[in-house]
């Protein structure tokens, strides 16, 4: 079966992104990390906007964190350059580059209160105690812990202790803030809260935020722009919209979300203009709709192409039901909501799925 597509991929869009008119924060010149034999980072380079939300992902051992690291000083490269506000910071330490940082266990104090652990880096910086006071106050109901002030860590819940961590990170208005792993510790509930909360936080202080996490749909929620790295490099770098409907590489399209590959020999997909030999089809699950064989064919049937297969499987995850679909040799994952007076299918039963031929993606095999 022959299906016509038209690829929708933006040439150089990553490279009209990098020069955004927003002035650049911080700046990574070519920059590798390597642990005697093992290379962590690979020649990195990335601009960051000031004010800007951004976010590294990957899985673990793609260099994310390392990257974090040598941006903290808690690492120092070992090639290539490192600038914040045009500056290079290479030989500053840790403590003198101005950063909020929120690490992935908080790393409160223990034997300090609530109180008493946001004071402290105001007090290393000098300020006066009128000033701390003041500063403290205003911060403990923004993250609305004024009730728990004198409470030491111990006696905080998990969300509670997270909301000290930002708060401690910010008080000193710092102009670059740091979060590794931020909310890995969190059950999905509180973890949802605290996203929105760390999307306001940063929209009301306007702080340049990198964010490092593993957590496709953190990426998604917090940043104005995701960097996707695999074994110690950039694999694509977009705003988390074009990344998901665009992906560049298997990758990517893989690791962002899931991803149907049509790149059986039952599925014979062009493309205009025609794509390299080595890119793949690819379309999302929810780009897909399922029906029954006799159901009548959409209004817009001119601009889909149809298959048939059979129910491997069906997951049903409360808003959502997923099916796997046998289609020919191979099985396309469909992803719909859940509405009322739905029909659901069941394993064995015969289907007709079909897709925009708009909606499919090439991306580098």
């Amino acid at each position: 079966m022959n299906v016509h597509v038209r690829n929708r991929i933006q040439s150089r869009e990553d490279q009209v992104l990098e020069s955004s008119l927003v002035p650049t924060q911080i700046e990574f010149r070519n920059v590798s990390k390597s642990y005697g034999a093992v290379a962590a980072v690979r020649d990195l380079s990335l601009s960051v906007g000031r004010g800007e939300f951004l976010t590294v992902l990957g899985p673990s051992g793609s260099g994310k964190t390392t990257t974090l690291m040598l941006l903290a000083g808690f690492e120092a490269p070992t090639k290539g350059e490192i600038l914040i506000a045009g500056k290079s910071v290479g030989s500053v330490p840790s403590y003198q580059r101005d950063q909020g940082v929120v690490f992935q266990s908080y790393a409160l104090f223990p034997h300090l209160s609530v109180r008493r652990n946001l004071e402290f880096p105001l007090e290393m910086r000098g300020i006066k105690a009128g000033e701390r006071l003041a500063r403290v106050d205003r911060i403990l109901q923004r993250v609305h812990l004024g009730e728990l002030s004198d409470r030491m860590p111990v006696q905080l819940s998990g969300g509670q202790q997270q909301r000290v961590a930002l708060a401690r990170a910010l008080i000193a208005d710092p102009p670059v803030l740091l979060l590794d792993e931020p909310l890995s510790a969190l059950d999905r509930n509180l973890r949802e809260e605290m996203q929105g909360e760390i999307k306001n936080l940063h929209q009301e202080f306007g702080i340049t935020t990198i964010c490092v996490t593993h957590d496709q749909e953190e990426a998604l929620t917090l940043s104005d722009r995701i960097v996707v790295m695999r074994a110690g490099r950039i694999e694509q770098t977009n705003t988390p919209e074009a990344l998901y409907d665009r992906p560049a590489t298997r990758f990517v399209a893989s690791f962002l979300g899931e991803a149907n590959f049509l790149e059986s020999p039952f599925f014979e997909i062009e493309s205009d203009p025609p794509q390299p030999v080595d890119t793949v089809p690819m379309i999302r699950p929810e780009r897909l709709g399922i029906t029954t064989l006799t159901a009548p064919r959409k209004p817009d049937a001119d601009r889909r192409h149809a298959v048939t297969g059979t129910v491997d499987d069906m997951i049903y995850a409360g808003p959502v039901r997923k099916y796997n679909v046998r289609v020919g040799n191979c099985v396309l994952v469909v992803r719909e909501h859940v509405t009322s007076g739905q029909h659901t299918f069941q394993r064995g039963d015969e289907v007709r799925l079909d897709w925009l031929r708009s909606d499919v993606r090439f991306v580098a095999g």
